[in-house]
């Protein structure tokens, strides 16, 4: 599980009104999808994404770069995909990387080797698998995931009360179970571009 954030970023001055919440995805990553793989071949190829960093030459959304100029704070997951987003949108503004905000793992369950398909299709099955506590795996659990986006929650909620509107680049399901943690402490979506690369949902209590 990923390690406790640190806070030394939030000062202790409070805005008059909580900041927005925005959480955004990362870009293209470079490694290609078009392949067939085994249940192993998705293992050793997911290990690789994780690595990886994102394709060159992509141009991030004005409404991204808009979000990060208005940004008090900039969290970024501490995986290459997100430093190297946050890298192309924050300008020059200092940003804090986090494994605090990695993505949920995604083993897949164990199906015969010749059973191929391709990791579209595999993510699917592998995140339906881990959800129900059915893939034999020793990585984060789900009930873990779900603890670290409270906490990751938490850790966002305290930056909002006390700098002002923040932006997450980091991972599309992580960052949805830490929308759904978001919600539960009284913020409302009031922005969504869905779960593309380089798409943003801001959440804000008013």
């Amino acid at each position: 599980m990923a390690p406790t954030s640190d806070t030394s970023a939030v000062s202790a001055q409070r805005p008059s009104v909580p900041g927005t919440i925005t959480l955004a995805r990362h870009g293209e990553p470079a490694l290609s999808r078009k392949v067939k793989l085994d249940a192993q071949g998705y293992r050793d190829w997911w290990a690789k994404y994780e690595e990886g960093g994102i394709l060159a030459g992509q141009t991030p959304p004005d409404d991204l770069l808009a979000i990060a100029n208005a940004a008090k704070v900039i969290f970024a997951s501490s995986r290459r995909r997100a430093r190297e987003t946050a890298g192309a949108v924050v300008a020059g503004k200092h940003f804090v990387e986090d494994p605090l905000f990695w993505e949920a793992p995604l083993p897949p369950p164990s199906f015969p080797s010749a059973m191929k398909f391709d990791p579209r299709v595999w993510g699917f099955l592998a995140r339906l698998s881990w959800w129900w506590g059915l893939s034999p795996s020793d990585e984060e659990t789900r009930p873990a995931a779900q603890a670290r986006a409270r906490e990751a929650a938490d850790h966002l909620v305290r930056a909002a009360e006390t700098e002002g509107d923040v932006l997450v680049l980091a991972h599309g399901f992580f960052n949805h179970m830490v929308g759904l943690e978001l919600k539960k402490r009284g913020y409302k979506l009031v922005s969504d571009k869905g779960y593309r690369y380089w798409s943003a949902r801001t959440f804000a209590r008013r």
